[in-house]
């Protein structure tokens, strides 16, 4: 597969992207098997729903991890660094819920390869679950 490295020149303030995914069971099992995060509240029917959410639900961080897909895949695209992310979680997430994450440009710095952007998760229902802010980079070609 042909890729190429994404340039300031394909980027513009305002710009906007998405991507969409449904949380299932198999991607807790996942989660948990890279990070070791057992904790009961995503694992353990019964213990969640004894607790104020009143069933599991998915770990923040796997949910906040679709911003990664967007800054390497979409906005700003192939060949963007991740600099740092600040998360604000809002809502829980739940086995089955749609998921839309999105970015959209702030600023732009060529001068210090920076590119500021807003970036947060919608549900199904169009609530905001997670927000948060995105510094990236682009990676210059060898040469």
């Amino acid at each position: 597969m042909n890729y190429r490295l994404t340039t300031f020149d394909d980027l513009h303030v305002g710009q906007r992207a998405s991507f969409a995914k449904t949380i299932c069971d198999a991607d807790l099992h996942h989660f948990v098997a890279i990070t070791g995060d057992v904790n009961p509240l995503h694992v353990d029917d019964e213990f969640a729903q004894g607790t104020f959410f009143g069933s599991r639900i998915a770990h923040g961080m796997l949910t906040a991890s679709l911003f990664s897909t967007l800054v390497g895949m979409h906005l700003p695209g192939i060949g963007a660094i991740y600099r740092s992310q600040t998360l604000e979680f809002l809502k829980p997430v739940r086995i089955g819920d749609t998921l839309t994450a999105i970015f959209e440009i702030d600023s732009i710095d060529r001068e210090n390869n920076c590119i500021e952007l807003a970036g947060w998760i919608e549900n199904q229902r169009g609530e905001v679950v997670i927000k948060g802010r995105t510094l990236a980079s682009l990676m210059r070609p060898r040469g």
